[in-house]
């Protein structure tokens, strides 16, 4: 294609929390072919959880002889990657109340970044979706423009990387989610540490430990989102972060500040900050305010099992 590029990537249906789909799709591509069996036999270990535990697979990749880089990017060297064959994994926000999932790009052409989908697929066929660059861009900012490359350690060794020196810090932001979902919080929290010593620009590792913070209603977390902002003032999830703080610390001027700044980040991905942001109007007298703001959030989420409630909520209003 003209002024553009794109990978054939071959179709792989087998995933599992421990083997994602991005990661079992980039190592067949590079012929390596990773037993689900043993993807299953590790996820024993994470009964109940329902999402993708992305450090797991990327290390099933290394023992069977892959090399991993971690890197925050752009979309030059995104592209620039693509061009030397290696299929690049961005993290993305998530649908509604999903906080991220990983998605392989297969290439870009003048306006769009190319991406490998699952649904619909077709024997012997590759599966893509277009997103327009612009779109894109903004996306993929919201959670620090991360980039993970799995290649053979000789093929990653002659990418030149911009930003490789953060790598390590990086990686210990996946690991910190590893050990937060095995209710090891102590051990992330740690790890989190390790990763902002490392690099104090980290955003990532920022908004996670602030999320900590604010788990244990900790005002460390204020400066840590702040901190987070400053490096990305796009971080939708410091800003949320920010609202939430504030909302139970009843500051419900700043809650609603920062949670309309994380609207106007991405509107859409997030259902319950429309609901959090209802109830402060509705402690402040703006019942209309609050009504449009509940409406949302069944729009956005129309499954809600508190819909019936929010239903009756609107009507009365």
């Amino acid at each position: 294609m003209e002024d553009g590029n794109e990978l054939i990537l071959p179709l792989v249906d087998k995933e599992n929390i421990c083997l994602p789909l991005p990661i079992n799709v980039v190592a067949s591509y590079w012929n390596v072919s990773l037993p689900i069996k043993e993807a299953a036999k590790t996820a024993r270990k994470y009964q109940g959880f329902d999402g993708s535990i992305l450090i797991e697979g990327i290390e099933m990749a290394e023992r069977y002889g892959l090399g991993c880089v971690m890197v925050r990017s752009s979309v030059d060297e995104l592209k620039r990657v693509i061009d030397l064959g290696i299929p690049p994994i961005v993290i993305l926000p998530g649908i509604p109340e999903i906080t991220h999932h990983a998605s392989v790009i297969t290439g870009y052409d003048e306006e769009n970044i190319l991406h490998y989908i699952q649904t619909g697929t077709t024997e012997g066929e590759q599966q893509e979706g277009a997103i327009p660059q612009e779109v894109f861009e903004q996306e993929w900012s919201e959670d620090g423009r991360m980039m993970i490359l799995l290649a053979p350690p000789d093929i990653l060794s002659g990418a030149s990387l911009e930003n490789e020196s953060g790598k390590e810090s990086n990686r210990l932001c996946l690991v910190a989610e590893r050990q937060a979902i095995l209710g090891n919080r102590s051990g992330a929290i740690e790890s989190l540490r390790k990763a902002t010593e490392q690099n104090p620009d980290n955003p990532t590792a920022l908004q996670m430990l602030g999320g900590m913070m604010n788990e244990q209603n900790l005002l460390e977390c204020t400066d840590l989102y702040q901190r987070c902002l400053g490096i990305n003032d796009r971080a939708y999830l410091a800003c949320n972060g920010l609202g939430n703080y504030y909302l139970k610390t009843k500051q419900f001027g700043k809650a609603e500040s920062y949670y309309t700044r994380a609207i106007g980040i991405d509107p859409k991905r997030s259902a319950k900050i429309y609901k959090n942001r209802a109830y402060l109007m509705q402690q402040q007298g703006d019942n209309s305010r609050a009504r449009e703001d509940l409406k949302r959030y069944l729009k956005y989420f129309p499954r809600a099992p508190d819909r019936g409630v929010i239903e009756q909520t609107i009507r009365e209003l």
